[in-house]
């Protein structure tokens, strides 16, 4: 501790005088003109309670760890209690400097103050030394004179504050303005949003209207190319049948030209009925008629199926190759389809190669559980703009350099339809001049489909996993005030057969279910009125309602209070990553409980 000055104050007259050099201490080490005060009115105020018992008190400032320090000490029995005085001077300086603790001696009392430095004032030996002989130089006014000081300090003081509230006013009134600009901005946006959602769910209306409508042109084309293939097929096999009496070498003989003219009848008929087949298939795959039989196929003998059939189609200059599958385990799959994609490829391939081979190779991935089938050729190739095409219904690849192709541009489009069915992943690696490669990767077993395959309506495989459906579900209330994500669930729901309720919030749920009851409750927490957390109290209360299970959807984080309402739910799923499939099986296994 480094002593600063010393000095004895003796009886109430001397009050200002501790005033006094406790601001001529603070300013000389640095203090502003604020924290001056506050020191020197602290000091005053414990003085004016300490000198009003005791004759005199030694004063003692001094500057110690960062801190100024001032000990006022009094000999004598000095009233010291809670309820004294100096007790209320002392908790009074407390509010205004950093420490202010008041020590009982035995004889003695003893209050020390102190206030941190102001930040980068250390004073060293140097300058504590400075101001002291500075100190020692002052001599203290009368009381006039430090009244007069006080006076001038309470009216900056009472300056400072006005500027202060003057400002705070202007401040006020700013905000009050960016308030009002805050709400009518705020009021735009709900008109502009609610304008938004009202197109949204007009939009939703017509995206639905508009897949009806779809749904109906593709069914009326299904049956339509049913119906024409069907009506096709009699009058084409009869010109066969025909045909074949004709030219059988048992019948009557016939000339040069009526054989020419009558097997070119009997090609262009088996065109015929080819293409009546091949449409026939796709409105089956289109109409979801088509379901595979699942079996086990030895790969061998398809392909050895495969070489006999289509070597007769190879031209002269072109090899038809079918390596042996030696390496792929039996697979469980549908043979027919498997065989009619591998014919399809195949034929293709032959279709567009004058000239080198065409090769269909096989190998098994044993990591991804996937036979591995390629059928690769060295024929005219496909731009990467046709690429994704020739999978459209009658898209055929145009080649200036050769001669018309014939063909229907089904044979790739039903391949990849069966493909979808089976859950093989089928893709195409090609380039103009250089041939092209479709490449299958055929699950082992129907388990082992993933992906998008394993959720199509008619293909899906009779050995997956499916939820068990046997539940009574029924029907559906859905509880949420956002109109379009009721609209998306509506359309989740119905597409599983379901038939579903609305409500906008927890009042109009409970009309809803007086009027009807359902079999499960979708249930959203956040809404106006009568919100989900509140919903869910009144059904745990009610014992007719109360066996309704209920699935809460929210993107909200629950605190502890919605953790406990929401245990009276059956379940609780993330709004944000809700995923179609999740909230029907959700709502299944809910009602299965």
């Amino acid at each position: 501790m480094t002593e600063v000055l010393r000095f004895t104050a003796r009886g109430e007259r001397d009050v200002f005088v501790v005033r006094q050099r406790g601001r001529e201490v603070a300013e000389a080490l640095g203090f502003e003109q604020p924290d001056q005060v506050r020191f020197a009115t602290a000091l005053s105020e414990v003085c004016r309670h300490l000198l009003g018992s005791a004759r005199s008190a030694v004063v003692t400032f001094a500057v110690h760890d960062g801190r100024v320090e001032a000990v006022l000490q009094a000999a004598g029995a000095v009233p010291s209690g809670p309820t004294s005085g100096l007790a209320d001077g002392v908790r009074a300086a407390a509010r205004l400097l950093d420490t202010a603790d008041l020590t009982e001696g035995v004889a003695a009392v003893t209050i020390r103050l102190a206030r941190r430095l102001p930040f980068g004032v250390d004073p060293g030996p140097d300058t504590v030394e400075r101001i002291r002989a500075d100190l020692a130089r002052t001599v203290p006014t009368n009381v006039l004179d430090e009244l007069g000081v006080q006076n001038a300090q309470l009216i900056a003081a009472l300056e400072e504050a006005q500027r202060h509230s003057d400002e705070l006013l202007r401040l006020n009134a700013e905000l009050e303005e960016t308030n009002q600009g805050v709400m009518a901005l705020y009021t735009q946006l709900s008109d502009e949003m609610e304008q938004t959602n009202r197109g949204v769910v007009a939009l939703y209306a017509e995206l639905d209207e508009r897949s009806a409508q779809l749904r109906e042109a593709s069914d009326a084309k299904s049956r339509f190319l049913r119906n024409v293939s069907h009506e096709l097929r009699a009058p084409v096999t009869a010109i066969l049948g025909m045909t074949r009496l004709v030219l059988d070498p048992q019948s009557e003989p016939l000339t040069g030209e009526q054989t020419y003219q009558l097997t070119l009848i009997q090609t262009s008929a088996g065109d015929l009925l080819t293409l009546v087949n091949q449409l026939l298939d796709l409105a089956k795959a289109e109409s979801n008629r088509l379901e595979p039989g699942w079996a086990p196929v030895d790969l061998a003998a398809v392909f050895g199926q495969l070489r006999g059939t289509l070597r007769p189609l190879a031209r002269p200059s072109v090899e038809l190759t079918v390596d042996d599958p030696a390496g792929v385990p039996p697979l469980v799959t549908d043979e027919g389809m498997l065989v009619q994609i591998l014919r399809n490829l195949l034929t293709n391939g032959l279709k567009f190669t004058d000239r080198g081979e065409v090769t269909l190779t096989a190998r098994y991935d044993a990591d991804a559980r996937r036979a591995v089938l390629t059928v690769t050729d060295t024929g005219i190739g496909i731009a990467d703009a046709d690429q994704e095409r020739v999978f459209e219904e009658f898209f055929q690849v145009r080649d200036a350099q050769r001669a018309a192709t014939p063909g229907t541009g089904l044979g790739l489009p039903y391949a990849r339809r069966l493909c979808g069915l089976l859950g093989i992943d089928l893709t195409l690696d090609s380039e103009p001049g250089h041939g092209s490669t479709f490449t299958l990767r055929v699950p082992r077993t129907p388990s082992d489909i993933t992906g998008p395959a394993a959720g199509t309506g008619g293909g899906r495989p009779t050995t997956e996993r499916i939820p068990d459906r046997a539940d009574g579900l029924a029907r559906v209330l859905v509880v949420d005030d956002d109109g379009a994500f009721r609209h998306r669930l509506r359309q989740i729901l119905e597409a599983d057969g379901l038939s579903v309720d609305e409500a906008a919030d927890g009042r109009a749920a409970l009309d809803a279910i007086a009027a009807g009851r359902p079999d499960a409750i979708v249930l959203d927490l956040r809404m106006p009125g009568m919100g989900g957390l509140e919903l869910l109290g009144v059904l745990a209360a009610d014992t007719a309602a109360r066996p309704i299970p209920v699935l809460v959807l929210t993107a909200a984080e629950l605190d502890d209070v919605a953790r406990a309402a929401t245990a009276h739910a059956a379940g609780v799923l993330d709004k944000a990553t809700l995923d179609d499939r999740q909230l029907v099986d959700a709502l299944h296994a809910v009602v299965r409980r």
